[in-house]
């Protein structure tokens, strides 16, 4: 914490409560629903797809949760104020609180994320890894710098998606904006904060993130009505505008890894800053903190 901000990267209480997540993944089931095939090939194609209507059902919980942090931050892990003292609204984010928050936990262990995740990333298998909660409240004019979330993260593979569920109506003016393609353009782009843009020290290996208002044709952005999903690649470009908030904007994302995401050793912090897991370069994550919540069974194993 500097100077009674939170900054996000510092934890203020532990983020893991329970010790071993793997017998709780065992205990419970997961639905399966089925993905569009076209909607699998745009997000191969694209890096991101609108699933619209998809978790409806789970708006209100999701939200509940939030509402609790926001009321007290520095009673959960890695929370975030990027919006200063001299800026209008706020802008607000937090990490890996799913294991002290039970609407999320359950959203977590028992939602049909997984198993989307799994078609979404055409990976066998799902394994949760953690979830991020945003709000924008009404009156904030704060742009989120264009990034891709993979050099924040300490796993690296190309099987990666990110569920954004909207938690309030957001017209396409304040809505995240993506760069359609960005995630195949074999580039990884240096991580930047929120609250002013700038870089964080990181792999001298990596890019700074393009101009991308040249690319005005790539981009895609939509309206969002409470429920809808944008499942993104962790390598795809995204952003928003400054346009001004006229009514919060909440969300709250999942990030899923795939059949070929390890573990590696990032040069500098990583966000969220996940140290002492007892693995190694090329390893995967272990499942007693990163649970593997979807395997394909066969058709006849499948619930709807």
């Amino acid at each position: 914490m500097a100077d009674g901000v939170l900054t996000g990267n510092e934890s203020t209480v532990r983020w893991n409560v329970i010790d071993d997540v793997a017998p709780l993944a065992r205990a419970t089931e997961r639905p399966y629903v089925a993905v569009p095939d076209d909607a699998i090939t745009r997000y191969q194609a694209d890096g991101v797809v609108l699933l619209p209507n998809l978790f409806s059902d789970w708006v209100d919980p999701l939200a509940a949760g939030l509402d609790r942090i926001l009321r007290s931050p520095d009673e959960y892990a890695f929370p975030c104020e990027s919006t200063t003292g001299d800026e209008p609204g706020r802008f607000f984010d937090t990490y890996c609180n799913w294991q002290r928050v039970p609407e999320w936990l359950t959203f977590i262990m028992s939602s049909a994320a997984a198993s989307i995740a799994a078609q979404l990333m055409s990976s066998n298998a799902a394994q949760f890894f953690h979830e991020h909660a945003f709000t924008k409240e009404a009156g904030t004019a704060k742009a989120t710098p264009w990034h891709h979330d993979l050099p924040y993260y300490c796993v690296d593979g190309r099987q990666t998606v990110s569920l954004y569920v909207a938690l309030d109506p957001t017209p396409v003016e304040t809505a995240v904006r993506f760069l359609r393609g960005s995630h195949r353009d074999e580039h990884t782009y240096r991580p930047r904060r929120f609250k002013d843009g700038s870089e964080y020290q990181s792999d001298s290996t990596f890019d700074s993130v393009p101009e991308i208002d040249g690319q005005s044709e790539q981009v895609f952005a939509t309206a969002l009505v409470p429920g809808d999903c944008l499942a993104f690649d962790f390598r795809t470009l995204h952003g928003t505008t400054a346009a001004p908030i006229e009514h919060r904007r909440r969300a709250f994302s999942t990030r899923w890894l795939g059949d070929d995401v390890t573990y590696v050793e990032r040069t500098g912090a990583t966000s969220p800053p996940l140290d002492d897991l007892g693995v190694s370069d090329g390893d995967r994550m272990p499942e007693h903190l990163f649970p593997t919540l979807w395997s394909s069974p066969t058709r006849s194993e499948r619930t709807c």
